[in-house]
């Protein structure tokens, strides 16, 4: 692939192999403030890459190094989410500064650059995540617009459609063996989300980036049957 080398100070060394790919969204104005800043050692944020509205590619830390991109963050039981991830920042002014639809040839690049990150690593479907996924109680990104559907499509990461499951809503407030159960099952798929009966707002966070990832049509943080019925679905073919 071509890459625009754009070196960024802001990384340290790795302590194992990376097996998580997190993308994001810059959520800045432009992508010209966004790579100023991932190549800022005052701001102490950096990726592996980021890709521009038109298609390029920018590299900024290699792969072998630890970029910062995740902050505090876990799936899968992981942490150091930094420590065991690739870092992807596509270029999109996001919800503060007028989110919009990812272009085409950006999402042809960004499709490029995650099967070509997979060849060198060993990266199942389930470890492609958002920003959201592995800190859904302080970011939004990439967000509901982000098409999730066609990264899956082209061999990247998982997606179902099930048909919606019976049963009223769960929703904030609520407490039941059906919210454990709900709870249980997003654990299992890789978010922090101890088991507790309780649908308090950590289980809203974990619904709601649950939906911008598997379910955009509706973002409101509530567990209606179709949402639910994603979940088993992804389970299922998570194995």
């Amino acid at each position: 692939m071509n890459f625009i080398e754009a070196p960024s100070p802001n990384f340290d060394a790795r302590t194992t192999v990376p097996d998580i790919l997190v993308l994001h969204y810059t959520g800045m104005p432009t992508g010209e403030a966004a790579l100023a800043r991932l190549r800022d050692p005052e701001a102490r944020v950096s990726s592996h890459y980021m890709v521009e509205e038109d298609g390029r590619i920018f590299r900024l830390v290699p792969e072998e190094r630890r970029a910062w991109h995740a902050g505090v963050s876990f799936w899968k039981g992981e942490r150091n989410i930094n420590g065991v991830s690739i870092g992807v920042e596509i270029v999109n002014p996001g919800h503060e500064f007028g989110y919009q639809p990812f272009p085409d040839a950006q999402m042809t690049a960004v499709i490029a650059l995650v099967g070509d990150i997979r060849t060198r690593w060993q990266i199942d479907d389930g470890r492609i995540v958002g920003h959201s996924d592995v800190a859904p109680e302080r970011k939004d990104d990439p967000g509901e617009l982000f098409p999730w559907k066609r990264l899956a499509q082209a061999g990247h990461g998982l997606w179902v459609e099930p048909s919606p499951a019976p049963g009223a809503p769960l929703a904030e407030g609520e407490e039941s063996t059906g919210v454990f159960a709900l709870q249980a099952g997003f654990t299992r798929l890789g978010y922090d989300l101890p088991p507790s009966g309780k649908f308090d707002a950590a289980t809203k966070a974990v619904v709601t980036a649950f939906q911008r990832h598997w379910r955009p049509e509706q973002v409101d943080g509530i567990a209606d049957g179709e949402t639910r019925a994603r979940l088993i679905g992804l389970l299922r073919v998570a194995g």
